[in-house]
């Protein structure tokens, strides 16, 4: 098990995964990529879980990949570790609940990437984000792919190219970040934003999450019928047909979990 490097909390539906290593700057090793693997799986099957948090213990948020695993190593090693990895970020994306990342101090390289795969980021004002692979002649040519689909592909191109560090208010104009609060503020501000998503519907959200993520790099005509098709699932929905009354009578909504 290599959940110790990643703990689980769940208070009022709301689950808080910490990356608990912090001696080593939360790097996303082999074992800490397999403990986020191993509670995410727990957390999709978990009913009672409306949102989850992804937040980090110390002062970094991550600085991605540990570089011990990538000296020395060969082509099988090197694939099945990438593979881990992309394997975790997608399961991040298909998580029927959103999932908030609270960035405080640096998130740089894969550390950045898990922030830019997060459904969405609030980020102490003194966080900073970089892609500085190409520093030490290894392009984060996996992290482009989350950052590419959060920032525009000039900003993207910069970052990569330059490995330069961006703070967090220059994250947030680009669209890597929602939201920039005070340092001190981080965690209430985030759950503030947990439990303001976590009065809407299980169902609604997980099938908007799916439908958002499937017409995103879709034509138009191609992203209306993913949306269409969506609408009318979520429409004939126990969920939506209450949602509904209650609102013409005046009333809280009651979902079915």
């Amino acid at each position: 098990m290599n959940t110790h490097l990643v703990l689980c909390e769940i208070t009022d539906r709301i689950a808080v995964l910490t990356l608990n290593h912090p001696e080593k700057r939360n790097a996303l090793s082999r074992s800490m990529l397999a403990g986020l693997k191993e509670h995410l799986a727990r957390i999709a099957g978990d009913t009672n879980v409306k949102v989850v948090i992804l937040r980090a213990a110390g002062p970094v948020f991550s600085a991605g990949h540990d570089l011990r695993e990538l000296v020395g190593g060969d082509e099988k090693e090197y694939a099945a570790l990438f593979a881990l990895c992309t394997e975790v970020m997608e399961m991040i994306r298909k998580l029927p609940q959103p999932v908030i990342a609270q960035v405080h101090g640096l998130a740089t390289a894969a550390g950045c990437q898990l922030a830019a795969t997060c459904d969405l980021v609030v980020a102490a004002e003194d966080a900073a984000f970089a892609t500085p692979g190409v520093k030490i002649g290894l392009f984060c040519t996996t992290p482009a792919v989350a950052l590419a689909r959060a920032v525009t592909p000039k900003k993207a191109m910069e970052m990569l190219l330059t490995g330069g560090s961006i703070s967090a208010q220059e994250a947030e104009r680009a669209g890597l970040v929602n939201r920039v609060v005070p340092a001190a503020r981080l965690a209430e501000e985030t759950m503030k934003l947990a439990q303001q998503i976590s009065t809407a519907s299980p169902f609604t959200v997980a099938l908007g999450k799916r439908a958002f993520y499937e017409q995103l790099p879709l034509d138009r005509p191609a992203a209306y019928e993913v949306a269409q098709k969506a609408m009318v699932k979520n429409a004939i929905a126990a969920d939506a047909q209450e949602g509904m009354r209650a609102f013409l009578e005046k009333r809280t909504p009651k979902w079915d979990r």
